[in-house]
């Protein structure tokens, strides 16, 4: 990167980064990560309930992303002395300082694909009861 006039890089965690938009890219980048942050914008959340919202994601990929962000200090989670156990994950103060960041992608998005695509409301399948013997 160039700042005032000079070719600059930033060393940081063992890497060296000669762009400061990699920094960001290496904590949020991915098919994965700033969907998770999306829906932790909104408060805690459980495990499962991050799945239900994420359906296409893998349980196993849901659980390396947030380890991830954990290990980052984006999102922390609180283990609640529970049987069985409760678990919730939430953006830390520095992961809230992504949120306009991911409002601005999610703007974006939704322009794109409002131009490009179709916007429809999504229906819900109900389930049918058991017939009672």
């Amino acid at each position: 990167m160039i700042i005032g006039g000079k070719a600059m890089e930033i060393k940081m965690n063992g890497r060296t980064y000669h762009c400061s938009l990699d920094i960001t890219m290496d904590y949020i980048g991915g098919k994965w990560k700033a969907v998770v942050l999306w829906y932790l914008k909104s408060g805690k959340k459980r495990f499962g309930e991050l799945k239900k919202e994420i359906p296409q994601i893998t349980e196993k990929m849901l659980s390396l992303q947030l380890k991830e962000l954990e290990k980052d200090g984006i999102v922390t989670r609180k283990v609640y002395a529970e049987v069985p156990p409760k678990v919730e994950y939430y953006l830390t103060p520095e992961g809230k300082t992504l949120l306009p960041i991911l409002d601005e992608l999610a703007k974006w998005g939704k322009t794109k694909g409002t131009k490009n695509g179709v916007l429809q409301e999504v229906k819900k399948v109900e389930k049918k009861k058991k017939a009672k013997a």
